[in-house]
C-alpha cells in the first residue's frame, strides 16, 4: 500500500510531462498537414515530385531531349 503513494505523484508528473509535450508540439505545427505525408508517400521518387510542382520545366526538357 505504501507504494501506490509513490506511484500517484509520479504518474501525475509524468502525464502533466506528456501534456506539455503535446501542447508544444501541436503549437510548433507539427499536426498541421495530415494529407501531405500520405501522399508524399505514393510518389516513387524526386522525378516525379519535381513533375508534380513544376510541369513546364518537365515539358521544355522532354522537347530538347526529342530534338
Amino acid at each position: 500500500m505504501e507504494v501506490i503513494y509513490s506511484l500517484i505523484p509520479g504518474m501525475t508528473f509524468l502525464g502533466l510531462v506528456f501534456v506539455a509535450i503535446l501542447v508544444w508540439v501541436v503549437r510548433k505545427g507539427q499536426y498541421e498537414d495530415m494529407e501531405g505525408n500520405a501522399s508524399r508517400i505514393l510518389l516513387d521518387d524526386d522525378e516525379d515530385a519535381l513533375l508534380i510542382s513544376h510541369p513546364k520545366e518537365k515539358t521544355r526538357q522532354d522537347k530538347e531531349v526529342k530534338k
